[in-house]
């Protein structure tokens, strides 16, 4: 920049710190005004000469999250850390200079905002998963963390525009919508929520945000006369009732709740009727059942279709009567009552109970505010024991997109559970003891199976056995992350059980040949020194491998029996049992695999690298390319994108996307790292389900876009749902993850195409299968 422009540039600046100080003392006349001035002053200096994508200076970014949060009225450690936030990740700064400038509170907040830039992780994925668990407990510690990361990815979606790679805006932007927008949803911030959804949307589903846009905007009027009728009926009926002080608001819904519906339930634009929400603010709790019958009285009710959410608040604190009626033209109309304290609070969330001359010590939430946000500290209780990436991030998502119903127990305590959720995720939810031995259940004095879902008001009862264990077959239908978790963790304990057994059997068979025993040898010297060389801490441990297959027994033997050839032969179960030793680990599980197959392989896995060698040029393990694979049906993965090997016994080593949810349910000890050789041409077959308008020439021209793209299609099947709606299926030869997003794009392009997701191939999609995932495609 000129001196001109930099004489601008800081003459602007003062002005917007002027502005942030006068906002901050508006709600805390007493905040510490020097401190988030030699915040602002250090920090300006750290980013000076920076600039964002959009080639504006960067430090506007770090002031814009300042001023957010004072908008939330946050305290003046959390101004500071807004200023301060990307000083240590992006500057010459350190976590210590910021400590010893702005004391440990301030620190303790920026190193939890802080990104792990500056460790090498071995995927995408695993970076992410492991920036998100620095989150969790950072936030776990304190929320002023969650609340000042959540303000920071709100403004990089207000300006993610400047981003000009178009794969990257998606990846922000999905992320977005997965994680940051439900967990401003936990916290019970619904303006914040509501912004990121919907530029989210913007991003991941451009064609129809332009088009869900325009159509909401022809509406307008005709919705802004009906806002209107209703408001002033309302109204009027309220204060002749003697609530004088009631107010009713109205405003229309946002887009992507309109898209989310379209696509839960399959229907057009004009099928959706409740376009318009309604609030209707009193005083007191008495008055908000005051003006529900009132309302219910001037208008017909929809049956089925109220919720008391007062009697039975949301774990976010969250306090409303939701009804939906029929108004005056004969449209659904969806009606909000409660008091202003409620309304306060469903806005702000969090933040609503952020009163400053509350707080005994800085970050640390109160006796209620701890029940409403409990989930957080549960969250991370039991999440530590998760250190697979894909799981971790599973785990967490399945948790924060819940959709919550209300279940008693037996003692008339009241247990949260996702929407679907059955006896098995109850039981877990009480203690993972009960779920582990869950037997049976009784659900209102009947007796129901395992993958009976609960509904709001059932009172369960669960019958525990202590022989009971859990079976695969509950990972198909349980909905909570704790319960899969821990039926996972089950099910491989009892696989190792089951492997160590015929370890232990096939080692001593192979010693029973040699005149040995087991239990003899075991407490040998020459076994313990065999035990020190080898990754394994245990005897356990190495019959387990042998189970396993990653050993074979009689190599062992062979060592034990001819010490003097230990140094040549230690290759053998050394560098194949470093992979199980991993497994023992899971932290370390990712970096041993990619160690172990980064060297020369040996043993089992050699012996398998030199089965498929020779065979095929697709995919390579650290540097040993043509290997023969099989790839998933369930999952389809192409070129470019991340993917995972998961070794078989009969069939060698078989390629998963690493984002298919099956890759979870496989036994961690036999995945691998993979990656795309760099000569691999591969045309896969790929599945795409379509929801779009019944119209002439619809099916010409998506076959267009197909041939458009250079893609050939093996398969179509279109159908018309009960809304008037075609729902095709295509499967498709796709070379790479570009050519398949690039035929996405073009396809949301196509005028009347409502959605576009990507589904298996393994057999033939059915209809239903949109329902269960309303999210914008991958």
């Amino acid at each position: 920049m000129s001196n001109t422009q930099q004489r601008q540039f800081h003459d602007s600046m003062g002005l917007r710190l002027n502005d942030l100080l006068t906002s901050v003392r508006s709600y805390h006349p007493q905040a510490d005004s020097d401190l988030i001035r030699r915040a602002f002053v250090y920090a300006s200096k750290c980013h000076e000469g920076q600039m964002r994508k959009s080639g504006e200076p960067y430090f506007n970014h770090p002031m814009a999250v300042a001023h957010i949060l004072a908008h939330m009225q946050l305290d003046e450690a959390s101004i500071c850390t807004g200023l301060l936030h990307d000083t240590v990740e992006d500057t010459s700064a350190t976590l210590e200079e910021v400590e010893k400038l702005f004391g440990a509170d301030v620190a303790q907040l920026v190193d939890g905002v802080t990104k792990l830039s500056k460790v090498k992780f071995h995927s995408s994925e695993e970076k992410q998963a492991e920036n998100f668990r620095k989150m969790l407990v950072a936030m776990s510690r304190d929320i002023r963390v969650l609340l000042v990361k959540l303000v920071d990815r709100l403004h990089n979606m207000r300006t993610l525009q400047h981003h000009q790679d178009q794969n990257k805006q998606e990846f922000i932007a999905r992320e977005t919508l997965e994680i940051y927008a439900p967990l401003a949803n936990r916290l019970g911030i619904g303006w914040l929520k509501i912004e990121l959804e919907d530029l989210s949307f913007k991003y991941l589903q451009p064609s129809e945000y332009q088009r869900l846009k325009t159509l909401v905007g022809k509406t307008k009027a005709q919705r802004a006369q009906i806002t209107s009728e209703l408001i002033k009926h309302i109204g009027q009926a309220l204060h002749k009732a003697g609530l004088q002080q009631a107010q009713v608001l109205g405003r229309s819904k946002h887009l992507w709740s309109i898209f989310h519906k379209m696509s839960h339930k399959q229907l057009s634009f004009e099928d959706v009727h409740d376009l318009i929400a309604f609030r209707v603010l009193v005083d007191t709790l008495e008055q908000c059942y005051s003006a529900l019958g009132l309302v219910h009285t001037l208008c017909k009710p929809i049956p089925g279709r109220f919720k008391d959410y007062i009697a039975m608040p949301k774990p976010n604190g969250y306090q409303s009567l939701h009804t939906v009626v029929l108004g005056p033209h004969h449209e659904r109309v969806e009606i909000q009552i409660r008091t202003r304290d409620m309304d306060k609070v469903a806005e702000s969330g969090i933040a609503a109970h952020w009163q400053y001359k509350e707080r005994s010590k800085a970050g640390k939430l109160s006796s209620q505010e701890q029940q409403h946000f409990g989930w957080l500290h549960q969250l991370m209780n039991w999440q530590k024991e998760l250190a697979d990436p894909s799981e971790f991030l599973d785990s967490v998502k399945l948790d924060l997109f819940s959709e919550e119903v209300y279940v008693f127990t037996p003692q008339a305590k009241v247990i949260a559970l996702p929407r679907g959720a059955t006896p098995v995720d109850f039981a877990f939810a009480i203690h993972s003891d009960v779920g582990l031995h869950c037997h049976s259940a009784r659900v209102n004095d009947r007796i129901v199976p395992l993958r009976h879902q609960l509904h709001s008001g059932d009172t369960c009862h669960i019958l525990t056995h202590p022989q009971q264990r859990p079976s695969r077959q509950w990972l198909e239908f349980v909905k909570t992350s704790r319960a899969r978790t821990k039926i996972r963790a089950q099910l491989r304990q009892i696989q190792r059980e089951h492997s160590k057994q015929i370890g232990t059997q096939m080692l001593d068979k192979q010693l029973q040949a040699h005149g040995m025993t087991l239990k003899k040898m075991a407490k040998s010297q020459a076994f313990a020194k065999l035990l020190a060389a080898l990754p394994y801490q245990t005897l356990d441990d190495l019959v387990a491998a042998i189970g396993f297959g990653h050993i074979e027994p009689h190599n062992i033997v062979e060592q034990l029996l001819h010490p003097s050839t230990q140094k040549g032969s230690t290759a053998t179960p050394g560098a194949t049992s470093q992979h199980t030793s991993a497994a023992q680990n899971p932290a370390a599980r990712t970096a041993s695999a990619q160690q172990s197959t980064g060297k020369q392989q040996s043993g089992f896995f050699n012996q398998l690298l030199q089965r498929m060698q020779g065979r095929s040029s697709d995919i390579c393990i650290g540097d040993v390319e043509n290997l023969l694979v099989s790839y998933a049906r369930c999952c389809c993965p192409v070129k470019g994108e991340d993917v995972v090997g998961f070794v078989t016994r009969s069939r060698g080593l078989v390629v998963h996307r690493r984002d298919c949810p099956r890759v979870l349910d496989l036994e961690p000890e036999r995945r691998l790292n993979v990656s795309w050789s760099k000569q691999t041409r591969l045309v896969r077959r790929v599945g795409l389900q379509l929801l779009a308008e019944d119209r002439n020439g619809m099916l010409m021209e998506l076959s267009g876009v197909f041939s458009q793209q250079g893609v050939n299609i093996s398969h179509a099947e279109c159908d018309v749902n009960k809304s008037g709606q075609v729902l095709a299926t295509f499967r498709c030869g796709i070379t790479d993850a570009g050519q398949l997003k690039q035929l996405i794009r073009a396809l949301q392009a196509v005028t009347g195409v409502h959605c576009v997701k990507r589904v298996s191939t393994a057999a033939k999609p059915k209809p239903t299968a949109h329902k269960k995932d309303p999210q914008a495609p991958s």
